[in-house]
């Protein structure tokens, strides 16, 4: 059985960290990006391109704008709710959650291990702070964040529900399905997150099931679009804040991000003009040997 950590004390978990400059915001986006490597390749398993390139993303969401108690995670839901659509991603997302607070960074060294919570998607059943449905079969987070969205309203809470998406993975019909239900019900609450890199596993998602024209798409099903660059911290910040401090939102709303796949290591970037394919492929222990050399150590400290 995996480990239960619903009952974690507190203060083992810790405090949210604040970070209060971009400058703090960009050395712990490279610090989340040293933790996907060395969990990666310890793991030897894993995807390193996604995870890398919206290392900056989750280090907006999570250490700016989200309103959010890692200590009080699973007694406050008058907070912000964070959906990962695309879960193979997971290593990012664990890492910003232990670095804000939600559990013990040491636990970072089990990813992908027998009875470890740390699964190669996210689950559930271990009550992982941080995280409230199993995920990675793609297509299906975008509903699940609106039924929790439906649910807050019936219950008169006002958190946001963010829902983080791939570009590839909206080639799902029940992705539309669900943005059809949301403008609906009119669930000004959502916001979604689309990681647009161009890239899965089978090659640039255009050649593959083109998505294009993808804003439009979403404005003809009644979603307010904004677009910026996703590896920018300072643009995700201003973009993702704009939409909150409308508190009288109708429509849902979202973010179409540009990022660069395997962001942050040379060798990791452009995945498919290479043909090396870092979507679903983990580091050798002499990429990561590289890679954290490009990386450097930060202020924050390694696992």
């Amino acid at each position: 059985m995996a480990k239960d950590l619903k009952h974690y004390p507190a203060e083992k978990k810790g405090q949210l960290l604040e970070l209060a400059s971009i400058d703090e915001l960009k050395e712990m986006a490279r610090q989340v990006r040293r933790d996907i490597i060395r969990m990666l390749a310890a793991a030897n398993s894993g995807h390193t391109g996604g995870s890398l390139g919206m290392a900056d993303i989750f280090t907006a969401l999570y250490f700016r704008v989200l309103k959010h108690e890692p200590h009080k995670f699973w007694q406050n839901f008058d907070r912000d709710l964070v959906f990962l659509s695309n879960g193979h991603i997971a290593p990012v997302w664990y890492s910003v959650l232990a670095r804000s607070g939600y559990f013990p960074l040491s636990e970072l060294n089990s990813l992908r291990q027998v009875n470890s919570y740390l699964q190669g998607h996210p689950t559930s059943e271990s009550k992982l702070p941080g995280i409230r449905i199993a995920s990675g079969s793609l297509g299906q987070g975008l509903s699940a964040a609106i039924g929790a969205a439906l649910g807050l309203r019936i219950d008169g809470k006002e958190g946001d529900v963010f829902c983080l998406m791939g570009d590839g993975e909206c080639q799902e019909g029940q992705i539309w399905e669900a943005a059809m239900s949301a403008s609906h019900y009119g669930l000004g609450k959502i916001i979604g997150i689309v990681d647009c890199n161009n890239q899965q596993i089978d090659g640039e998602v255009h050649d593959i099931m083109s998505i294009e024209p993808f804003a439009d798409k979403w404005r003809a099903f009644g979603w307010d679009v904004y677009q910026c660059d996703g590896n920018s911290i300072e643009e995700v910040i201003s973009t993702l804040q704009h939409i909150k401090d409308d508190t009288n939102r109708l429509k849902p709303s979202v973010v179409l991000a540009t990022t660069l796949m395997g962001k942050g290591v040379h060798f990791f970037e452009g995945t498919m003009a290479d043909k090396s394919n870092w979507h679903g492929k983990p580091p050798t222990k002499g990429d990561a040997e590289k890679a954290l050399a490009i990386l450097s150590e930060t202020v924050y400290g390694d696992f």
